[in-house]
């Protein structure tokens, strides 16, 4: 299979190296990342400045591609110009930090994932809870292990599987669990300081809490379990669109 991998952590972040070594020897893997962190930057574009990439040697002598742009910059420009052929496949991670609820929007990782559902490729965000164990070896060899299942998977044009597992070790993960997006663990704290200047200037501190909810993909994670939401890029309300005719507007 040809396989696209990237992510939002960087070209040489633990998670895309174990995904990649996950993979090579089974399928033909190209990897284009960018080339330093891009987390939480979502599905944004490079318009204003030029996209550049380069290859770089990654381990004894994997060859992979450094993108100067954003995740979806990195699915776009494989897809036009590094990768012969369109990839049966592609990957987005493995990202250090969970990807769910109201995070799923702000996420370059599900952000590369789109834009891969955008062109019609099947494609599949992977993410680990942040915490002081995060078996990033474990997650590869999982994800490479279910391939075939997800190929299969008659999923509808434009949807894609988001996936997320605990931070734990791999041998104490429960099971997995077909779930729904949260709507909580939203980012709304902020740490207030002042610099050298007197000049105030603000770090995100803080979330709301993470509040179990039947089905969701946070409760998921919270019992253990691996979390594998499907998402759309559709985000027509299609439920409101008779009440919105109605009204008369």
């Amino acid at each position: 299979m040809k396989i696209l991998v990237t992510n939002d952590d960087g070209y040489r972040a633990p998670g895309i190296r174990a995904l990649f070594n996950a993979l090579k020897s089974d399928h033909e893997v190209t990897l284009a990342a960018p080339d330093r962190e891009k987390s939480a930057v979502g599905h944004g574009i490079t318009l204003h400045t030029p996209l550049k990439h380069q290859k770089v040697r990654l381990g004894h002598s994997d060859i992979v591609h450094a993108v100067t742009g954003n995740p979806a910059d990195c699915v776009k420009l494989a897809l036009f110009d590094i990768c012969d052929q369109t990839p049966d496949l592609v990957i987005s991670g493995i990202n250090a930090g969970s990807n769910t609820g109201i995070n799923i929007n702000y996420s370059g990782t599900v952000g590369a994932a789109r834009e891969a559902a955008i062109n019609g490729i099947p494609a599949i965000a992977v993410s680990i809870q942040y915490g002081e164990v995060m078996d990033f070896h474990g997650m590869a060899a999982y994800t490479a292990s279910i391939l075939d299942k997800a190929m299969a998977l008659d999923l509808p044009p434009g949807v894609f599987l988001n996936i997320n597992a605990p931070a734990i070790s791999f041998d104490r993960i429960a099971g997995t669990k077909v779930t729904a997006q949260a709507d909580n663990n939203l980012a709304y704290v902020f740490d207030r300081r002042r610099d050298p200047r007197d000049r105030t200037y603000y770090w995100y501190a803080g979330m709301t809490p993470e509040v179990p909810c039947k089905g969701s993909d946070n409760n998921a994670l919270l019992k253990n379990f691996i979390s594998i939401t499907p998402l759309q890029c559709d985000m027509t309300a299609h439920a409101a669109m008779d009440m919105i005719a109605k009204a008369g507007f």
